[in-house]
This record gives C-alpha cells, sequence and structure tokens, in this order.
C-alpha cells in the first residue's frame, strides 16, 4: 500500500484527577485502569472505606477525561469517523464534562440554587 501515511496514534491515554484538598490524586488510562495513586498520609484519619470511596470516585473521572482526550486524538489524528467512535463508547467532550458535573454532584451534593433546564 503506498500513498499517505498512517498516522501514529497512541495506545493509551490517561489523565489525573485530584480531590478538591490536593491530598489524593489519582492517573488512571481510557479503560479505567488506575496506573499511578498518591495520597498524604493525612488522608488515614478518614478510614480506609473512605479512602478507597476516593480513590475509585477520582479513577472514575480520569477514566472519563481520558476516553475524552483519546477520542479527540483519534478524531484529529486517524480522523476515524464519530459514528465509529460513537460505538467504542468514547465521550464527546460535552459528554465528559456532563459527566464529570454529575459524578461531582453526586459526591458533593447540589452546589448551585439554579436548576439545569
Amino acid at each position: 500500500m503506498t500513498g499517505t501515511p498512517i498516522p501514529e496514534v497512541p495506545n493509551v491515554e490517561s489523565a489525573v484527577s485530584t480531590n478538591r484538598s490536593g491530598t489524593i490524586s489519582v492517573r488512571a488510562t481510557s479503560m479505567g485502569l488506575p496506573i499511578a495513586i498518591k495520597f498524604e498520609r493525612s488522608e488515614y484519619q478518614y478510614g480506609a472505606q473512605a479512602l478507597a470511596d476516593e480513590i475509585l470516585r477520582l479513577t472514575r473521572r480520569s477514566t472519563i477525561a481520558a476516553a475524552a482526550r483519546l477520542r479527540e486524538i483519534y478524531s484529529e489524528q486517524a480522523q476515524i469517523p464519530d459514528q465509529l467512535l460513537d460505538r467504542m463508547n468514547l465521550p464527546t467532550r460535552r459528554q465528559a464534562v456532563d459527566e464529570l458535573d454529575r459524578i461531582d454532584d453526586a459526591d458533593t451534593g447540589q452546589t448551585s440554587w439554579m436548576r439545569p433546564l
């Protein structure tokens, strides 16, 4: 096959999420695999279950962000059609933002008196 070269697309995309206080951070792949977890010793005071729950929440956030970034890379560099990216369950940037807001609202409760329309 000759002609246009196949663009290089990375195999793994990852993203980092950090809690509000900056004491826990998780790097996870677009497939949901946490590849780096860091937390301060002060987090032990809340117990193992609270720490595990926060790590899982941050892993979900990182996964969504990495999947959205991977979609952008596939769309722009590899020019994969949107229909195929949808079938791969890779969220658009808007879908990712909506899901991240939903995760945050579920964790902290509603942060505004305004309701979505």
